[in-house]
C-alpha cells in the first residue's frame, strides 16, 4: 500500500467523526434520485454534509480500500467554507479536515 492510502484513510475517518460530532450525520440515506444528480457535489439534491456522507466518503473509501488511483485535486474545503458561511456551527475542524484531504491529494 502506498503511503497516501493510509493517510487518506485516516483523514476520511476523522472527517466522519467530525460530521458526527457536529450532528451532521444522517441516519437515513437520501433517495436514489437525489444520489443520481449530475451536478457537482449534488448541489441540486443534497446538502454538502449529505454529499460528504453518502457520496464522497463511500467513493473515497472504496478507492482507498482497492488502491485505485485517487484524484489529484478535490477542492472541497472552499465549497465547505462557502456552504457554512454564516452558520452558527463550529466547523473549523471540519473545514480543516477537508483542507488536509485536498492538500494530501494534491501532493500525491
Amino acid at each position: 500500500m502506498e503511503p497516501i492510502y493510509p493517510d487518506i484513510a485516516t483523514l476520511l475517518l476523522e472527517l466522519e467523526a467530525e460530521l458526527r460530532a457536529l450532528d451532521l450525520w444522517d441516519a437515513e440515506p437520501p433517495s436514489l434520485a437525489a444520489l443520481a444528480s449530475t451536478e457537482p457535489f449534488c448541489v441540486d439534491t443534497l446538502t454538502l454534509p449529505q454529499w460528504l456522507q453518502f457520496v464522497f466518503l463511500p467513493r473515497m473509501s472504496q478507492m482507498v480500500e482497492t488502491e485505485m488511483p485517487l484524484p489529484q485535486a478535490c477542492g472541497i474545503a472552499p465549497m465547505a467554507e462557502e456552504f457554512f458561511r454564516g452558520s452558527e456551527l463550529s466547523v473549523e475542524i471540519l473545514t480543516r479536515k477537508l483542507r488536509e484531504i485536498d492538500e494530501r491529494l494534491a501532493r500525491g
